[in-house]
């Protein structure tokens, strides 16, 4: 089809279907094209010779259209089109663009993009023609390609496009590659075609799929690589072949199919690291500081993480944000290694964001007590939980760059200074109003308040779940996970001080608010309530047995979700469920150990869920204290003892006896501090500091982190509604690899709609790896794709996702990757897996 066909026919004919069109031409390029289109039904009024003439012309067919006698009118007119309101109102013919369609409309209707679709095949020779000539004539178009179509490799290839062609030379089916392989006569032609469509003159005199292949994306990737660089190519470089900049925009388009398309992913990700290590890029570009906006090659994305760096490091947080923007979009952000760092790098800006922001409001939060504990409530929060993420993402990566410690320090530094400021307030606010702050719900109130009214209630079944160390940041975390489970209502309370382990757990006993006293006995703090000792677990559930009797029953969190043949009696109208994973973990290695924090939450979620079974009506989650992470500490963080007579220490953020206020240390009454105890006085740190150096986790003393304590009741459906749509998990690994290589692995999960399933209905899935003993080596690393809290993927029908399991790193072996249902934890697909490296 020459060019001049492919305008009648495919624009202008298509447009006349409006039945008035009117085509304006300043080069007098059309006129031919648009006179062939006169037929019997079909008016053209040629407007070149006489204006007064052709109007009357037009008006007269404009009638005969609008009655039906005539199907349609082309007015023809030798001027570009009017751009402006005032210019179209001096067109006699505007009039009719108004009726019908206008040529050219847009942009795609240019000369040159009209000569790029009729010949796709041969972009790069178009560009070049027009590159000497922007008016080439329709014989030169016409010209290109001498008439050639690709025959042969159309038929061997079952494809048509030139991008096509290209796709299945890289990564063809294996239908493909089975037809490039038996059928010969195709290699002449696809020299050629590579010739005029990419400018590439094969250098490998292979007659086969794999050498060609293996050039055509050396050429491809090195091209977008060039075409990207706003600076000269390094020297040494110089001689590798890439593409002439006419073949530019066809080299990034098919580029981008290769990296958008989830076919081909892996195969990208396969050759253009093997091409980076050929070629010697990362030192050869070394010196280059703008690698251009395109990440072709993996050492290019690290070359963006450290200008991203930079962007904190110079507190220029545009540049980090752009940058993170862009990486989103990065095919190596599904790299592993690649996506801690940036993670890392996203959590960081964050926390810099959250404390930037909180800061500028902390005037205002700070004017009392009570509008500083509802601010914490509603925003300050936020800062905790920034924080942690970021320690969860150090402690999470395998291996940092050395770079990436001036973030750390400046993300440290800005909470470090945020908190101290708070925390400054929070003391000075304690100092004069006591703790707790009246009319604040306190943890002593919890089970008056909220358990002791249910248990009279005849049938009334309630399970009350005692969680160590959740904090408030956590809480409005299992608040939004618990929504599918039930009826959630939030609330905040004041934890008992000294907030430590046996005192927070007593206060939240019966009778605690009226008869809880914390006496030093041989130097020992010991909880009482009333003459009842109730320091450790075994004397807590005694205390719970002996009011309740065959009403009560208790066990620990994981033992209620894992073991099959737990029985609850049906005279049990009170069920704990016990938890102090949190705590001994953090205790124990906080820097390794905050990943595990999700875990709890989403046991408490699958607990919910069987007590909604089993005939619970309620929960009520508490927690004994909150916490605080100390990883921006810097020596000499460390607060000094007053001087007196201290009897107790608690956790070295505390003290209980007697002593002396000094300008580092608060010291007050005991009894103003909500503490019945035979110490008569209490001191604490008037910073965030404790009295011993080497605590990355703390909690005893008194701070907003410590302190303020979520209390969750949740009314549980007893007959949660079954979803009825009906659908398909998949799990795949390297298209059917069995062995993974990497801690990282990288697994594609889709989910695949059945005949009844809703298309508007998002599914949430638990990924997991774990053992032949069930348990779990494996989880998802934090991305985008994951939620944070509980580890979760959301996935629409049809949709497919890779995502990256961090796993164990003294595990090797056999294992299986499950994709779990996360109020359940029924399988919906698995995957037998095996590592292939060496612990």
């Amino acid at each position: 089809m020459s060019i001049a066909e492919y305008i009648r026919d495919d624009i202008l004919k298509l447009r006349l279907k409006a039945e008035c069109l009117v085509v304006y031409d300043q080069d007098q390029r059309y006129r031919d094209i648009c006179l062939d289109l006169a037929e019997e039904q079909v008016a053209v009024i040629d407007t070149s010779a006489s204006s007064i003439e052709s109007r009357e012309q037009a008006q007269t067919a404009f009638l005969k259209v609008a009655s039906g006698s005539l199907k349609g009118m082309v007015v023809y007119i030798p001027t570009a089109a009017p751009a402006t309101d005032e210019q179209r109102q001096k067109d006699p013919f505007a009039i009719y663009v108004q009726c019908g369609a206008q040529f050219p409309d847009s942009d795609g209707d240019e000369y040159f993009n009209l000569c790029l679709k009729a010949k796709p095949e041969h972009n790069t020779e178009i560009r070049r023609i027009f590159q000497n000539n922007p008016n080439p004539p329709f014989a030169t178009i016409d010209a290109v390609g001498g008439g050639i179509s690709w025959p042969q490799l159309r038929a061997t290839l079952q494809a048509d496009s030139a991008v096509d062609i290209l796709i299945a030379f890289l990564v063809p089916t294996e239908a493909q590659q089975q037809a490039l392989k038996t059928q010969s006569g195709w290699l002449p032609e696809a020299k050629d075609f590579f010739k005029a469509t990419l400018g590439l003159n094969l250098k490998t005199r292979a007659k086969s799929w794999s050498p060609i292949a293996e050039e055509l994306w050396r050429f491809v990737l090195f091209s977008e690589f060039v075409f990207d660089l706003p600076v000269p190519l390094p020297a040494a470089l110089h001689a590798v072949p890439y593409g002439p900049a006419e073949a530019e925009v066809l080299v990034c388009d098919l580029c981008d199919r290769l990296r958008n398309d989830q076919r081909y992913q892996e195969a990208y990700l396969e050759r253009a690291e093997a091409i980076e290590a050929e070629l010697n890029l990362p030192p050869l570009c070394a010196d280059i500081d703008d690698l251009g906006q395109l990440n072709t090659f993996p050492f290019e994305e690290r070359t963006f993480l450290q200008r991203a760096v930079q962007g904190i490091v110079a507190n220029d947080l545009d540049i980090t944000r752009d940058l993170l923007t862009r990486h989103s979009q990065s095919i190596w952000r599904s790299k592993g290694e690649n996506q801690e760092q940036w993670s890392l790098l996203q959590a960081a800006l964050n926390l810099i964001v959250t404390c930037e922001d909180i800061d500028r409001q902390l005037p205002e939060f700070g004017r009392s007590q009570e509008s500083l504990i509802n601010a914490y409530v509603e925003s300050l929060r936020q800062v905790d939980q920034r924080q942690r993420e970021l320690e969860e993402s150090v402690g999470n990566a395998i291996a940092l760059s050395d770079s990436l410690d001036a973030v750390l320090d400046a993300a440290h530094s800005c909470y470090r200074r945020l908190t101290e400021k708070v925390q400054a307030i929070f003391t000075r606010q304690l100092d004069h109003s006591g703790w707790p702050p009246a009319g604040r719900l306190t943890n002593t109130e919890v089970f008056k308040r909220f358990l002791a009214p249910r248990l009279s209630e005849k049938g009334q079944r309630i399970a009350y779940l005692m969680i160590d160390a959740l904090r408030y940041e956590l809480g409005t975390e299992l608040e939004k996970l618990l929504t599918e489970v039930g009826i959630v209502e939030m609330h905040t309370a004041c934890a008992q001080l000294p907030t430590i382990t046996p005192v927070g757990m007593a206060s939240l006993l019966p009778d605690a608010h009226n008869s809880l006293t914390l006496d030093i006995e041989q130097g020992k703090l010991v909880p009482k309530i009333g003459d009842t000792v109730v320091s450790n677990v075994t004397q807590r559930m005694g205390y719970l047995k002996k009011q309740f009797g065959d009403r009560f029953a208790e066990t620990t969190l994981r033992d209620f979700i894992t073991k099959k043949n737990l029985r609850v009696e049906l005279t049990v109208d009170l069920l704990v469920l016990r938890s102090t994973e949190i705590d001994s973990q953090l205790e124990s290695n906080p820097e390794d150990t905050l990943s595990l924090i999700p875990k709890t939450l989403k046991q408490i979620r699958v607990a919910l869920t069987k007590l909604a079974k089993l005939g619970f009506q309620e929960a009520i989650i508490v927690s004994d204290h909150g916490f605080f992470l100390n990883a921006q500490a810097e020596a000499g963080d460390v607060c000094t003892k007053p001087q007196g007579n201290w009897l107790y220490t608690a956790h070295d953020r505390m003290l209980l006896g007697n002593g002396t206020a000094d300008a580092h240390n608060l010291v007050l009454s005991a009894d103003k501090l909500g503490l019945r105890s035979n110490a008569a006085q209490v001191a604490l740190p008037k910073t965030m500091a404790p009295y011993r150096a080497g605590h990355l986790y703390f909690h005893g003393g008194a701070s907003l982190a410590e302190a303020i304590v979520p209390v969750l009741v949740v009314r549980l459906d007893s007959e949660p509604v079954e979803k009825l749509e009906q659908f398909q998990v998949e799990l795949s690994y390297k298209r059917g690899s069995k062995r993974i290589t990497t801690r990282l692995p990288r697994i594609e999960l889709s989910l695949l709609a059945g005949n009844l399933f809703s298309q508007a209905s998002a599914c949430e899935l638990l990924l997991e790896a774990q053992d032949a003993q069930g348990e779990v080596v494996g989880e998802p690393r934090p991305s985008e794709d994951v939620n944070p809290a509980t580890r979760t993927i959301t996935l629409f029908p049809g949709e497919t996702k890779q995502i990256v399991l961090r796993m164990d790193a003294v595990f090797e072996g056999k294992f299986t990757v499950k994709a779990l249902d996360p109020n359940t934890l029924r399988t919906y697909a698995s995957l037998n897996l095996e590592t292939d490296y060496t612990v």
